[in-house]
């Protein structure tokens, strides 16, 4: 068994599988598709991993054949067996993504009752809590399930343990047909240091703003000190309050020019680039984005979200040429 103590990092969700389509175009009309692992946390986590920060990851796959392949996946990328569950009881979840012919993509999840819906509150013990530094929380995994309780009770320990907390809202509206995201994912906030998302992710989650800056600074009025805001082919800005490690500021990152495959993973990337530069030791927010951009463009120049997570040394190569 790994010591947590090796780990400065816990990452906390689901990991799926992902089918890819051979070509462009409406799931209907696609005939064959490719299987990878997928999920937002595990991309985290295998980010992490590869990026020399190899994180501790609680997860619950199926014992199933998709889901001896996930955890096979997981620990050929150097991630902790501790926290990765089976459960005999529940399938391996599926997400079929599709693609238009600009690269960006949409998702028919098959997660009725899944064993990523199926966390239970407390796995995690209080001691891991306090020996880590930063607990990173994806929001499908509140969506459905006793997986809610659990992430819930899990950012809640987490911040009373000391830890940093990081949220990413991954908004899916074909998971939340029945539950108000912005009800459920907006108490959360609460407990959060870190929260990364879309302008439209802030904005279901019932924020209001006219610009990117607008809608960040609105969201640390609900917990957050410091807010990552994504901004696509645009790279991102980030707004930190005076109680963030790296003081207050409001920076901007217009990204890289890289040729873009499949956009499937970006904001994961960048999230873990972001997470792996603060691990690092680095307090300067520009230099934060600087990197965590230079992951996701990197990440966009192949098919599938984790097949082209990068090394540390290919990132600084992507800066450096920049």
């Amino acid at each position: 068994m790994t010591d947590h103590r090796d780990h400065r990092v816990l990452v906390a969700g689901e990991t799926l599988v992902d089918l890819l389509p051979a070509r462009p175009g409406p799931l209907s009309a696609v005939e064959t598709f490719d299987r990878r692992p997928g999920g937002a946390p595990a991309n985290v986590a295998v980010g992490l991993a590869r990026l020399g920060h190899a994180p501790l990851f609680w997860t619950r796959v199926g014992a199933d054949p998709f889901g001896e392949f996930l955890a096979d996946t997981l620990a050929e990328e150097g991630i902790p067996e501790r926290f990765v569950e089976r459960d005999s009881d529940a399938k391996t979840t599926l997400a079929f993504v599709t693609h238009d012919a600009s690269g960006d993509r949409t998702f028919s999840f098959y997660r009725d009752g899944t064993a990523d819906t199926r966390l239970e509150p407390g796995t995690v013990p209080d001691a891991t809590l306090a020996a880590v530094d930063r607990v990173v929380c994806g929001g499908v995994p509140l969506a459905a399930g006793r997986s809610r309780e659990a992430t819930r009770d899990l950012l809640e320990r987490a911040r009373a343990a000391g830890s940093e907390t990081w949220f990413d809202p991954n908004y899916r509206p074909e998971l939340w047909r029945d539950d108000d995201f912005g009800a459920v994912a907006g108490d959360a906030l609460a407990h959060v240091g870190v929260l990364k998302a879309t302008t439209g992710e802030l904005r279901e989650l019932g924020l209001t703003g006219e610009t990117p800056t607008e809608l960040a600074e609105a969201a640390t009025e609900r917990g957050p000190h410091t807010v990552l805001v994504t901004l696509g082919g645009d790279g991102a800005l980030a707004h930190a309050t005076a109680d963030a490690p790296w003081g207050p500021a409001t920076v901007e990152h217009a990204g890289y020019d890289v040729d873009v495959v499949d956009t499937t993973g970006a904001g994961d990337a960048f999230l873990a680039g972001a997470i792996a530069r603060a691990t690092a030791g680095d307090c300067s927010l520009e230099n934060i984005l600087s990197y965590a951009n230079a992951v996701a463009a990197v990440a966009t120049t192949a098919t599938g979200a984790m097949a082209a997570l990068p090394s540390h040394e290919t990132v600084v190569g992507v800066q450096d040429s920049a």
